[in-house]
């Protein structure tokens, strides 16, 4: 399984970035995916995932300003952060779970991506 993640970058607070992650070696559209992010000194923490009949789920923070989305044709996961703030700043990962629900378990990780957000 290979999940290459990529779209960090850095951003001033109240801009957006949008991540991407492309997924190879499983079956996509089986497999529930997820965002997560861990900034320095603190744990990984769920950013939002998504099923795999793409039924979204988000952390608190992630509320209506990121969204996830999927597209199976393309084996891709991607999040879209608007109205960054300077605490979303992180390393973010990509995640395959390893069904097609978000009660599994996480079967795979990407690299991750850094993300800046400057005030």
């Amino acid at each position: 399984v290979q999940l290459q993640a990529s779209g960090g970058g850095v951003v001033q607070a109240g801009g957006s970035l949008r991540l991407s992650c492309a997924a190879s070696g499983i079956i996509f559209s089986r497999r529930a995916m997820g965002w997560y992010r861990q900034a320095p000194g603190k744990q990984r923490e769920l950013v939002a995932d998504i099923t795999s009949g793409s039924y979204e789920t988000y952390a608190d923070f992630a509320k209506g300003r990121f969204t996830i989305s999927r597209d199976n044709a393309k084996n891709t996961v991607s999040l879209q952060m608007n109205s960054l703030k300077p605490e979303d700043a992180a390393v973010y990962y990509c995640a395959a779970y390893t069904g097609g629900f978000t009660w599994y378990s996480v079967g795979s990780w990407g690299q991750g991506t850094l993300v800046t957000v400057s005030s």
